[in-house]
């Protein structure tokens, strides 16, 4: 059996934060012309089209625009185009398609549409030379390199790197700018968290809930997927502000519960879901810049909202690496998947 230090997943999660670095640097002068040319075009409102881990890059970035540029930001389904062939007005749209490989055919088509009912296409994606790269208007490249581990990590880390970069040229703005400066080095630090309390937690678990809200709210749809797909632990992604709606009747005694925070307007409410699940007797993991405690996954205290998600990602991928091989999964291999997903 491999040790969690040799998997691909680890690997490539522990390369995130020079992909970052490097990423911020080569894209600096594009992604500044390009805010530059958004500011001119005011675009009245943005959609995303994704699938998998970048669908989730795609829900931080709802948060993250319509924060930060004031821009109503929807999720467009692939499928509106590639099966329905649905007559789209995008008149004075940005559409947003994130991607590692660029490939799948219902993205590439979703693209051409959009394009066509008048959008303004601009692609997120990690291959410069990929069918998607081609329809778009503009690329943003991930610069993430090759990925081999089937489970995304730098390459999901990378895609929210690129969503900042593009929300802090597009808005000038002199915050995120700072944020950004300090991303690779905030990755780097963080990756020596201790989050072995997860895999204490988790290892005959048979399901759980990951719950997040706001900028968080990706991230826990990132780490529900990566526990199905690495661990074989059937997981469940649910927003703060939704789990008390009806999931919360699964809850009882031993039951355990992710939470993803950030220290912003979310947080009073997420702690106090956590502490009612706690009540509960729920089995809790909080994920919090600064929480200490058993069940506690540590996160440096002060820094930037907008940022946590990278940083609580970058930890989980590095325990959840662990967990998988603790459950007698390989990471790197999970069953019946590949790396590349080429839907119609």
């Amino acid at each position: 059996m491999k040790a969690a230090s040799d998997t691909l997943m680890y690997r490539e999660a522990h390369a995130a934060a020079e992909v970052v670095a490097t990423q911020l640097e080569r894209n600096a002068v594009l992604v500044e012309e390009l805010g530059r040319e958004l500011r001119a075009r005011k675009p009245r409102f943005i959609v995303t089209c994704a699938r998998g881990s970048s669908d989730h890059a795609a829900a931080y970035a709802k948060y993250v625009f319509e924060t930060r540029l004031g821009r109503i930001t929807a999720s467009a389904s692939p499928s509106i185009s590639s099966i329905y062939d649905a007559d789209l007005r995008l008149d004075g749209a940005l559409f947003v398609a994130i991607s590692q490989s660029g490939k799948s055919p219902d993205l590439v088509r979703s693209a051409q549409a959009a394009k066509d009912a008048g959008a303004y296409v601009l692609a997120l994606v990690n291959v410069e030379d990929s069918p998607l790269a081609a329809v778009a208007d503009t690329v943003i490249p991930l610069h993430a390199g090759p990925e081999r581990s089937v489970a995304a990590t730098k390459s999901y880390l990378a895609s929210l790197a690129a969503i900042l970069q593009l929300t802090a040229c597009w808005s000038d703005s002199a915050e995120l700018r700072g944020v950004l400066a300090r991303l690779p080095a905030d990755l780097r630090h963080g990756w020596d968290n201790d989050w072995s309390a997860l895999g204490h937690t988790l290892q005959d678990a048979q399901s759980l809930f990951v719950v997040g809200r706001g900028y968080g709210f990706g991230a826990a749809l990132e780490a529900a997927l990566k526990f199905k797909e690495t661990c074989g632990l059937h997981a469940e992604a649910f927003s703060a502000a939704e789990v008390k709606h009806g999931p919360m009747a699964l809850v009882d005694k031993g039951f355990p519960v992710l939470f993803f925070a950030q220290d912003d307007g979310t947080l009073d409410n997420t702690l106090a879901v956590a502490n009612e699940f706690r009540s509960r007797g729920a089995r809790v993991l909080l994920a919090a810049p600064g929480a200490s405690g058993a069940d506690a996954l540590p996160l440096a205290a002060g820094l930037s909202p907008i940022a946590t998600p990278l940083l609580a990602v970058q930890s989980f991928y590095r325990a959840a690496s662990a967990l998988a091989l603790a459950r007698g999964y390989d990471p790197d291999v999970p069953p019946h998947l590949r790396k590349v997903t080429e839907t119609v």
